[in-house]
């Protein structure tokens, strides 16, 4: 386990893949550098894109092998059958959209110039017999070796995401809040993109999960792994709502010490349920959406007073509540799917 962690469930699998595809090769006789060189490169981080890229690399591979052959036929060992051989491998693979096989393609296409000498079509057979036995041996190791489960990863980064996005709620509401405190929205921004970065790189291991789903032998947990996903989703709907909040257009605040009291004790609760501080009460949340709720249309009366001129855009005063009942009713749902 120590050394898994100190060097990778990729590496080590990568490592076992070389290993068993140069025995293979050396048993039947043939040279495993080919071999090696595919089973490098098909390693993926999921299952499903070993077997999707190695379907591409095969033929790439072939392409890559039988213009070796021809510019060798042609032009013996010389520096011309290198330069063809990269320069229409590359270009055929790029025109029949092989991109994923490009450059074990065009790896494979060079380093066939130095070994063949003859039996050209004998070795083009062979070369694509390694490729296969490359491409096969890390597609089994990659899917019955430590296989891919990023299920643990994705729940401990939704449970980052939650409390993290928590403190930005109720820091950014303090900032806007507190007229004195609007120089630190820079900071708020920044943290904000870092954590719209967090939030996409669990989006791709949740993709990477999805992908890899259908060849997994061992049942795992889908129910808990599609709560995890709708629960992403919520807490990803939520930064827009936030970011919403410091993008928009802010001019001097109209509402008053209990109305900003009350905006501030929300967005405390909403950041202490999120952080798991106090437990998720639905009566609470109902309660604080009816309060808020009431807020938001004395705040919306109020624009009726205003003249035309001046109703060109939202209140900033409506802006906040709005989204902060939307924040709150994305909490219950982020939270009702839990406990589901």
């Amino acid at each position: 386990m120590k050394l898994r962690s100190f060097i990778g469930s990729r590496v080590m699998k990568t490592g076992i893949a070389v290993l068993l595809t140069a025995y293979i090769c050396q048993w039947i006789g043939w040279s495993p550098v080919f071999a090696v060189i595919t089973a490098i490169v098909t390693i993926e981080p999921t299952v499903s894109d070993s077997i999707r890229k190695g379907l591409i690399r095969f033929p790439a591979s072939a392409i890559g092998a039988a213009y070796a052959v021809l510019f060798i036929a042609l032009f013996g060992n010389s520096p011309v059958t290198y330069a063809l051989s990269a320069v229409f491998t590359i270009t055929t693979c790029f025109r029949l959209k092989l991109h994923d096989g490009l450059l074990v393609a065009t790896i494979t296409s060079v380093a066939m110039v130095e070994v063949i000498h003859s039996n050209y079509l004998m070795e083009f057979f062979i070369r694509l017999s390694t490729t296969t036995i490359g491409l096969s041996v890390s597609t089994l190791v990659n899917m019955f070796l430590l296989p891919p489960d990023y299920q643990k990863n994705i729940q401990s980064k939704v449970a980052s995401i939650a409390g993290t996005l928590g403190e930005q709620i109720q820091g950014i509401y303090h900032c806007l809040l507190h007229l004195d405190e609007k120089n630190s929205e820079i900071k708020y921004l920044d943290k904000l993109l870092e954590l719209d970065r967090l939030i996409i790189r669990t989006e791709i291991l949740s993709r990477y999960q999805t992908n890899d789903s259908k060849y997994h032998f061992i049942e795992n947990n889908q129910e808990k792994f599609k709560d995890l996903k709708t629960q992403l989703h919520f807490l990803r709907i939520m930064h827009y709502h936030i970011t919403n909040v410091i993008d928009h257009p802010k001019d001097q605040l109209n509402i008053n010490e209990h109305e900003k009291n009350e905006l501030m004790v929300i967005s405390c609760y909403i950041a202490q349920v999120l952080k798991k501080e106090i437990a998720f009460d639905r009566n609470d949340i109902q309660d604080k959406r009816t309060r808020l709720n009431e807020l938001f249309w004395k705040e919306k009366h109020k624009t009726h007073e205003l003249s035309d001129g001046m109703l060109n855009k939202l209140p900033f005063e409506l802006v906040m509540l709005y989204e902060l009942i939307s924040i709150l009713e994305l909490t219950e749902d982020y939270y009702m799917t839990e406990l589901h």
